[in-house]
């Protein structure tokens, strides 16, 4: 049988770990942890429900690529540090969680408490002998793409990042984590023949019709979900769209004005699956470092998560 595998939209998740998980404290009292132990608790939960032969945990080593703010230059905009001003009162300050752009050193706006624990995450999967992937120059989405679509056999992706949802397939499953860390949606075809009256080949077109305010993608002016699902079922994909000759004059008035903004958003929304990636994904019975783990372990208050994690390791 070709090998399992499990990708974690690692910064996704450990957002959701932050904000869901109660806020604890290491040994030492004062550095925070709660995203750390949401996050293994996750990867723990993930690994001994679908069972992988190999794991990676997906990294932004570029949370918002020049490439990608070029073509659309309100490309996450709003989540830029120092950027645009803050809602009054809002606590989080300028640090970057989700990394810092590659070529501009632009650092996403992040709670300080959830900064500080991306190293030490980092430090806990090299540890435990998880695979950490990033490419310079592109997103996790990047690199779960091109992971996901080179992969011998079946694969799960771990998400709460509604992007991923063209990646599904016969052979790709989407673990939507919507919120919280306990519960999911296994997203297929038929989840989102459900949902939204599409399916993953369709994703991307849908996206740039309707828009994403969270990646601030403004949309084709006047289309929503509904109409852009409608669109789609009727005429396949943008391309079909372009071509019918059956268009209201309003839809076509609308599209016809947003011509040029969605052959560049399509590139913006749509993830890469062309990265060379060479990383052993292998998933190991017992850690890769049991020392550093160890210390890890205790210096982080790591405790009941560390042992799920490795419970789930052995049992798998």
């Amino acid at each position: 049988m070709p090998p399992r595998r499990l990708l974690l939209d690692t910064a996704s998740l450990y957002f959701r770990a932050y904000f869901g998980v109660p806020m604890l404290y290491a040994a030492d009292g004062t550095t925070p942890v709660n995203a750390v132990r949401g996050l293994l608790d996750m990867i723990a939960k993930f690994v001994r429900e679908t069972h992988p032969d190999e794991v990676a945990a997906c990294w932004d080593n570029d949370w918002r690529p020049e490439w990608r703010v070029a073509l659309i230059d309100s490309y996450k905009a709003h989540r830029v540090a120092g950027g645009l001003p803050a809602r009054r009162g809002d606590p989080r300050l300028p640090v970057g969680a989700g990394g810092r752009g590659a070529a501009s050193g632009v650092a996403e706006i992040a709670d300080a408490a959830l900064s500080a624990q991306v190293p030490l995450i980092a430090a806990v999967l090299r540890a435990a002998g998880i695979a950490t992937v990033g490419v310079a120059g592109y997103e996790a989405d990047d690199v779960v793409g091109s992971l996901a679509t080179s992969a011998p056999g079946h694969v799960d992706v771990v998400t709460g990042d509604r992007d991923l949802f063209q990646l599904v397939t016969d052979d790709v499953t989407v673990l939507y984590v919507a919120r919280g860390i306990s519960k999911y949606e296994t997203v297929d075809d038929a989840w989102l023949a459900t949902r939204s009256g599409i399916c993953g080949a369709q994703y991307v077109d849908y996206a740039v019709l309707r828009g994403d305010p969270s990646d601030g993608l403004p949309g084709v002016g006047g289309i929503g979900e509904k109409t852009a699902a409608r669109l789609l079922a009727e005429h396949g994909d943008l391309e079909g769209i372009a071509e019918s000759t059956t268009l209201s004059p309003g839809i076509a008035a609308k599209l016809g004005a947003a011509a040029d903004y969605i052959g560049r958003a399509r590139q913006v929304v749509a993830v890469r699956t062309d990265l060379a990636l060479t990383a052993d994904l292998s998933l190991p019975r017992e850690v890769a470092d049991p020392a550093a783990f160890e210390t890890l372990t205790q210096a982080l208050a790591l405790g009941s998560p560390a042992a799920r994690l490795l419970d789930a390791m052995h049992s798998r």
